[in-house]
């Protein structure tokens, strides 16, 4: 909500505000917003505010979500979307689109769309061939899910972080990745219930579209889904190295019995031996601890504990770098 008193309304794109405001017009035919002027809608939405001086001026997430890119780095230098095709392996990519090609406005709203309709061509997301009252119905549960993850991925973006939000489809996965961290544990966000959107006016906008969830359904919907398709599980990762970025993976392939290897399996039940033997030793435990001991790596580590917790063979406490685990 903060209002950027020096900032014009030249800044947006009002091509972005027409579309926006079309697609709302027929989510939400009889919305009481519906026939404001253009000024009046914005203020309603979160997209500008009044500031000091009485007057109107864009919000930082009118900026984002209906701003031109070379007008939203001046807020946000590291402002940056990419979105990746990799059906060919002899390519770096068959198809990309950035925010700063300059050949369209560069916004949350214009990506979304951009990146949503070409992450529906993937070859393994069918699109069935149903109809209904006469009309062709092309939207599945899967559909519903990508626009979650896509919009979640928006909605959470630290947009003052480097790296940028990135979009990636390949054949047998899609992957998203933004700047910042979760707000609240692994855990919780994949069992739902609880809600805490770091931009909670773009949430707002995208919940006029009827895009995205406030109820903390969303992530815990996208696993149902998934399973119900018996594909692989998706994986949520938090990396605190270098820069803070969260990655969601969603394979696109089945989940194979034959595929586990017993050894992996006895591989896996004595590092759990070995943690647990080493939190009697001293109470409590860092995943950093891990790295040495087990050699494995930061992000094995993190999903060792993850499954264990969620397994209720420990107990986590803290959040991000301060994270401990326990036994129960």
């Amino acid at each position: 909500m903060l209002i950027l008193e020096k900032t014009p309304f030249s800044v947006f794109d009002y091509d972005t505000v027409k579309g926006y405001r079309n697609v709302m017009r027929t989510t939400r035919p009889n919305h009481v917003w519906g026939n404001l002027d253009d000024d009046d809608f914005l203020l309603k939405l979160g997209a500008v505010g009044r500031g000091e001086d009485e007057k109107l001026h864009p919000t930082s997430a009118g900026l984002l979500m209906f701003g031109f890119e070379h007008e939203i780095v001046r807020e946000y230098p590291h402002y940056f979307l990419d979105y990746q095709e990799h059906f060919d392996s002899s390519l770096r990519w068959t198809d990309r689109i950035t925010s700063t090609s300059g050949e369209w406005s560069g916004n949350l709203f214009g990506f979304y769309y951009k990146a949503y309709n070409k992450l529906i061509q993937n070859p393994n997301i069918k699109i069935p061939f149903k109809i209904e009252k006469g009309h062709r119905v092309d939207d599945t549960p899967v559909h519903e899910a990508l626009r979650e993850a896509l919009a979640n991925c928006l909605i959470n973006a630290d947009y003052y972080g480097e790296g940028g939000v990135v979009v990636k489809s390949f054949t047998d996965k899609v992957t998203f990745e933004n700047p910042g961290t979760l707000r609240i544990k692994i855990e919780e966000a994949i069992s739902g219930g609880f809600s805490s959107p770091r931009n909670s006016v773009l949430m707002k906008m995208f919940n006029l579209l009827d895009i995205g969830e406030r109820a903390g359904s969303g992530i815990p919907n996208i696993y149902h889904v998934w399973e119900a398709q018996k594909w692989e599980a998706p994986q949520i990762e938090e990396r605190l190295y270098n820069i803070e970025r969260i990655y969601l993976t969603l394979p696109i392939k089945k989940v194979s019995i034959k595929s586990v290897d017993k050894k992996v399996s006895a591989k896996i039940l004595k590092q759990r031996e070995e943690i647990i033997k080493l939190i009697k030793e001293n109470g409590e435990i860092r995943s950093v601890d891990l790295l040495e001991i087990l050699n494995i790596g930061g992000t094995r580590a993190r999903i060792l504990l993850r499954e264990m917790v969620a397994e209720g063979m420990l107990v986590s406490e803290g959040g991000n770098r301060n994270r401990i685990y326990k036994l129960p």
